[in-house]
C-alpha cells in the first residue's frame, strides 16, 4: 500500500487536501481535509441578530445570496413571521440566479477543463475539448463568463450589488421592482435562455428537461452536454465515484404557495421527510472540542492542539447517524424527476454533472414563470420586530445543496450561531463509528495509474461534487 497526498486542488473555492491510500492500482481509503479554520460562528456571538445579514454572506464570494437567504429565514423564524409575498418572489429569483450562475461556472470553468489535460491528448475528442475548455482560452469558457456577467446584472438591479447584497431581509426585499424593471429582467432571462440553448444544450431547454431515462439521455446529441456524455463514456469517468445512494434536500426557493423544489430524503429508493431534530455534528475526527450535538446545542471551539486522531477542520454532520449526499442531483431526485431518479442508482460523476445540467434547464424555466407572477403594485417588505430572547432556524438550498443556519438570542444579542453548509455534508471526515463522509466513500475504487501523483480519476470525482471549501469551514 502507498499513500498519496493530493492537493491543494486548483479551480476549487478554498483549500482542500485529500490523503489517499492506494492498493493494487486503486484507492482503498480516502481522507478529506479542510485545512483552514475560519470561525464565522464564533464571530457571531455577542453581535446583534441583524448583523447576521451582513456577516454571514461574507462566508463565501460565490454563494453569498444562499447565506443571505438562510440568515434572513432564521431571523424570520426567530420573529415568527413570513416575508411579504412579493418580496419572497424577488428573493427566490435572486437566489435562483445565483445558483444557476454557480452551476454554469462549475461546468464550464471548473469541471470540463479537466478533460483538456495532456493525459487525454491521444483521444479523438481531445481537440474539441481543447478548443472549448482550455483554461483561460476556450470558447465555451469565454461565452460562459460573458453570459454569467449579463445574468448577474439582474442581481445588481434588484439587490444593489453582487456578492454580499443586503437586499434580502426577514420581512422581504428592500427594493420593489417597477414594470420597466420586470421587462428588462425578462429580456435578460431570454438572452440567457438563448445562450443555454445554443452553447450548453444545443437544443430546447424543455426538451432536455423532459428527458426521462438513461436511454433518452444517451441519445441527446446537442451542445456541450453531449460532449460531456461522449468523453465521460469514452474515459470511463462518468461511471466513477458512486455514492451511497442516500440523498437529501432541505427544499429550495420558499414561496407563499410552498417551495419550488421540495424537501426530503431518498435512501436507495425509500422516501422520507427530513427529520431536522435528528441532525448531529460529530467532531470525533475534526479539530474541534466538545461533544456531538444538534446545531441548536453545537459549539465551535477549535482544538488548538490539533489532536492526532483528527484530520480536518470540517465537522461531520449526520442525519440519524447516516451520511447523505446533497446537491442538484439530490434536489431533483427528491422532487421526483424521472431522469434524476434513473441516475440515482448510478450515483457517480455522470449522475452529478447531469443533475446539475438538468437543474439549470428546470430553474431557467422556473425563473421565467416566477418573473411573470411578480406584481409591482403590491408590497415587497414588511416591518418586523425581533424578540430579545428566542431561537430560529433557516434552511435553504445553495447550489451545492442543503444549507442551514441556527440562531439563539439572549438579551438582544446572539448567544449561539451554528451553520451547516452543503460541502460540510459532502466533504465531512469520518464520524465516531468510523463511517467515511460522502466524498471519502465515493473515492474508494478510483483507479490510480503507475506514477500518478495527482490521479485524473480523483480530480473528476472530487470536482463532480463541486466543493466550496470556504463554506465548509465557514
Amino acid at each position: 500500500m502507498t499513500t498519496l497526498l493530493v492537493g491543494p486542488f486548483n479551480r476549487v473555492e478554498g483549500d482542500l487536501e485529500i490523503r489517499l491510500e492506494v492498493q493494487d492500482g486503486q484507492v482503498s481509503a480516502a481522507y478529506a481535509n479542510s485545512p483552514l479554520f475560519r470561525g464565522f460562528e464564533r464571530m457571531m456571538v455577542g453581535k446583534g441578530p441583524l448583523d447576521a445579514l451582513t456577516i454571514t454572506p461574507r462566508i463565501c464570494g460565490i454563494c453569498s445570496i444562499s447565506q443571505s437567504m438562510a440568515a434572513a429565514a432564521a431571523l424570520a423564524d426567530l420573529a415568527g413571521v413570513q416575508p411579504a409575498p412579493e418580496g419572497a418572489k424577488v428573493a427566490a429569483l435572486l437566489h435562483m440566479i445565483e445558483n444557476v450562475s454557480d452551476h454554469m461556472a462549475h461546468f464550464n470553468l471548473f469541471f470540463m477543463p479537466d478533460y483538456a489535460r495532456t493525459g487525454y491528448a491521444s483521444a479523438d475528442w481531445h481537440g474539441h475539448v481543447l478548443e472549448r475548455f482550455t483554461a483561460g482560452q476556450g470558447s465555451a469558457l469565454r461565452r460562459a463568463v460573458e453570459a454569467r456577467a449579463d445574468l448577474l446584472h439582474v442581481v445588481g438591479m434588484l439587490g444593489g450589488k453582487w456578492p454580499h447584497t443586503l437586499a434580502i431581509q426577514p420581512g422581504g426585499v428592500t427594493r420593489a421592482p417597477t414594470t420597466r424593471d420586470l421587462i428588462r429582467i425578462g429580456a435578460t432571462l431570454q438572452a440567457f435562455r438563448r445562450y443555454l440553448e445554443a452553447e450548453t444544450f444545443g437544443g430546447k431547454l424543455e426538451d432536455f428537461a423532459a428527458l426521462n431515462s438513461i436511454e433518452a439521455l444517451e441519445a441527446w446529441d446537442g451542445g456541450d452536454a453531449a460532449l460531456f456524455l461522449r468523453v465521460g463514456k469514452a474515459t470511463g469517468t462518468g461511471a466513477m465515484g458512486q455514492g451511497s445512494g442516500r440523498y437529501m434536500s432541505f427544499g429550495a426557493y420558499p414561496l407563499p404557495e410552498g417551495r419550488v423544489f421540495d424537501a426530503g430524503t431518498w435512501d436507495n429508493g425509500t422516501e422520507a421527510a427530513v427529520d431536522f431534530s435528528a441532525i448531529q455534528e460529530d467532531i470525533s475526527h475534526a479539530w474541534m472540542l466538545g461533544d456531538a450535538a444538534h446545531p441548536t446545542q453545537g459549539e465551535t471551539t477549535p482544538d488548538e492542539m490539533m489532536r492526532e486522531e483528527a484530520y480536518s477542520w470540517c465537522k461531520a454532520p449526520r442525519l440519524a447517524g447516516r451520511t447523505f449526499e446533497t446537491g442538484a442531483l439530490a434536489r431533483q431526485i427528491i422532487v421526483g424527476h424521472p431522469l434524476a431518479r434513473a441516475l440515482a442508482a448510478e450515483g457517480g460523476v455522470r449522475a452529478r454533472v447531469i443533475g446539475r445540467l438538468l437543474e439549470m434547464a428546470l430553474t431557467q424555466i422556473e425563473m421565467e414563470r416566477l418573473l411573470r407572477s411578480i406584481r409591482p403594485e403590491e408590497r415587497f417588505m414588511d416591518q418586523i420586530a425581533l424578540p430579545a430572547d428566542g431561537a430560529g432556524v433557516g434552511v435553504v438550498e445553495a447550489a451545492r445543496g442543503a444549507l442551514g443556519h441556527w440562531i439563539s438570542v439572549e438579551d438582544g444579542a446572539i448567544s449561539n450561531y451554528q451553520i451547516i453548509a452543503p460541502t460540510t455534508w459532502n466533504f465531512s471526515p469520518r464520524d465516531s463509528a468510523g463511517t467515511a463522509g460522502p466524498v471519502e466513500s465515493a473515492l474508494v475504487g478510483a483507479p490510480v495509474a503507475e506514477g500518478e501523483d495527482t490521479p485524473l480519476s480523483v480530480q473528476h470525482i472530487v470536482r463532480s461534487f463541486d466543493p466550496c471549501m470556504v463554506c465548509t469551514v465557514h
